[in-house]
């Protein structure tokens, strides 16, 4: 504030009248505290701006708190093969979804699709974080209100795990941990653990039930059966809503060619077969290497149960919408029927049209001779059936995709 000071007395003359005497402010002290109000509006903006990257002063999105009518997913691994087709399928479905994932095995491809098919706000949001970091996993569930969890997120080649074993331990077991952890500090009811047959190992007896008992005979199978006994000792004590789908082998693509399968060029040795197939029609590899021709099957090949990966995602959605408090579901997501690698080998030659050259080698380590699924449970208790059931139409329909992204969603 600027102080007028009184005038000081004046000698009186002679004359009784008072001459009244105006002092000016000292320039030099208005210069001053005018720079002191630019310091402090400085400051106050810079405050401001802090606060405003502060997670505590973020404007809230729909994101961020619960609505009525909606339900707000998480799904872990959303930017991988299955994950992109869960999303998918949950944003159709109206569902709110955040995606997680760190890009290590997924495609950012497959977001963008997602981002340009579902573009209002609310719909859809991708965060790039690693669920091995947990402050992220923190920051994570602290910002945003989710109803449930979908958790794909994993390193799921067995040939990759027997070399490289701590990789699917710390990738699938711990980070698991961290999941289950953040959602129970942060009082997220609903859990759809992605599992797979390979908990199983080689059961002496076919088909396989969920009773069915699980010696895992590879660190794939192992890491992934630890997760499971984690989830379920943790539901002991909680009331969770969990669901453990265990499903088997996957193919197939979106049936309006929106997305697809595309691993990275260094991990195709470590893929699918199916993968593998459709480089070798389009020319990119001279064919492929069937690994294990001595095993105790009909003809001497392993044998899968191939389940569509839309028919997976369809038992996801079911399970998400069955799920109940206090619960835990476990359930075999598969066709209930096995074929073999030959098979599988002559019905991709079939929806491709190539005569693809096949090479035979020894078995792959850690690999089983023989598995395939009673679907019987999830039949009965979420009315789910595997209705993509023709091998070739399911094979035909992924290479559309393929051959319209040669070089996977990098084309985009």
């Amino acid at each position: 504030m600027l102080n007028f000071a009184r005038g000081r007395s004046q000698a009186r003359s002679n004359r009784s009248m008072p001459i009244a005497v105006m002092e000016y402010p000292d320039p030099k002290r208005k210069s001053n505290i005018f720079g002191k109000l630019l310091m402090a509006a400085a400051l106050t903006a810079l405050c401001i701006i802090m606060l405003k990257h502060s997670p505590s002063f973020s404007t809230p999105t729909h994101f961020s708190r619960h609505e009525k009518g909606v339900t707000h997913v998480l799904v872990t691994g959303g930017a991988g093969y299955i994950g992109s087709h869960a999303a998918l399928r949950l944003l159709k479905e109206s569902y709110r979804v955040t995606i997680v994932d760190n890009l290590s095995r997924g495609n950012i491809g497959a977001i963008k699709v997602l981002q340009e098919l579902f573009p209002e706000p609310g719909r859809l949001q991708f965060i790039y974080a690693d669920l091995g970091d947990p402050d992220a996993v923190d920051k994570i569930f602290s910002e945003n209100a989710f109803d449930a969890v979908i958790h794909f997120a994993a390193v799921a080649y067995v040939g990759e795990s027997t070399t490289d074993p701590l990789k699917y331990y710390h990738n699938i077991t711990s980070n698991t941990l961290m999941v289950l952890k953040s959602m129970a500090v942060h009082g997220v009811g609903t859990l759809i653990y992605s599992s797979t047959c390979a908990t199983y190992g080689e059961p002496e007896k076919m088909p396989i039930t969920e009773e069915t008992r699980q010696v895992p005979i590879n660190p794939y199978g192992k890491a992934k059966k630890m997760a499971e006994d984690m989830i379920l000792d943790f539901s002991k004590n909680s009331d969770m809503a969990i669901m453990i789908l265990r499903y088997f082998n996957v193919i197939g693509s979106d049936p309006e060619g929106r997305l697809g399968e595309a691993p990275r060029p260094e991990l195709c040795e470590q893929g699918r077969i199916s993968g593998a197939c459709f480089d070798a029609a389009r020319g990119i590899i001279p064919g492929i290497k069937v690994k294990g021709t001595d095993y105790k099957t009909h003809d001497g090949t392993c044998i899968r149960d191939y389940i569509d990966v839309t028919d997976l995602v369809d038992a996801h959605l079911k399970a998400l919408q069955h799920a109940k408090a206090h619960n835990v579901g476990i359930y075999n997501v598969g066709t209930g029927k096995g074929r073999s690698v030959k098979e599988f080998v002559e019905a991709c030659k079939k929806a491709t049209g190539v005569d693809i050259k096949v090479e035979y080698l020894p078995r792959r380590p850690g690999d089983y001779a023989e598995v395939f699924s009673d679907p019987t449970k999830i039949r009965r208790e979420l009315n789910w059936t595997a209705r993509f059931t023709d091998q070739q139409e399911s094979l035909g329909i992924a290479w559309r995709w393929q051959k319209a992204h040669r070089n996977g969603y990098s084309s985009l």
